[in-house]
């Protein structure tokens, strides 16, 4: 596994699903300070996180994210947490965070169970432009 740097939170998602591609996009976009670099849950590097956290790779459908202290969040308080290093207005959603995770989840795994569906899938993982390539690790 690449090493990460030591203040970079690592972005894992579903490489084959548009909507994590777009939302991964979307936070490059928005991630002026580079607070986080990426990597898919299919290659190697999620792979090895999955199984060094002993997490069930089926309950890993979609976002987690990997803090600089070796904190793993999943579903909405990842989504969240990358939500709050991202520039403002977007950096206020983490005010849900109050809100208990049982009850962000069942939102959040509403929209992972659909996501296929409602915005399709690629047969392969998304290959980052050169410009982009720092930030992607395999």
């Amino acid at each position: 596994m690449k090493n990460i740097g030591v203040n970079t939170n690592l972005v894992l998602f579903d490489g084959i699903c548009n909507l994590c591609d777009s939302s991964v996009q979307f936070v490059i976009k928005h991630d002026k300070n580079n607070h986080f670099s990426f990597t898919t849950l299919q290659g190697e590097t999620g792979k090895s996180i999955i199984e060094k956290f002993k997490i069930n790779p089926s309950d890993t459908d979609s976002i987690l994210l990997l803090t600089p202290n070796n904190k793993l969040y999943t579903k909405s308080s990842a989504a969240l947490r990358i939500a709050s290093k991202l520039n403002f207005p977007i950096n206020l959603m983490a005010v849900f965070l109050i809100v208990p995770k049982p009850l962000r989840d069942v939102v959040y795994d509403y929209i992972a169970k659909n996501r296929y569906k409602w915005y399709g899938k690629k047969t392969a993982c998304m290959i980052p432009t050169k410009a982009l390539k720092s930030r992607f690790i395999e």
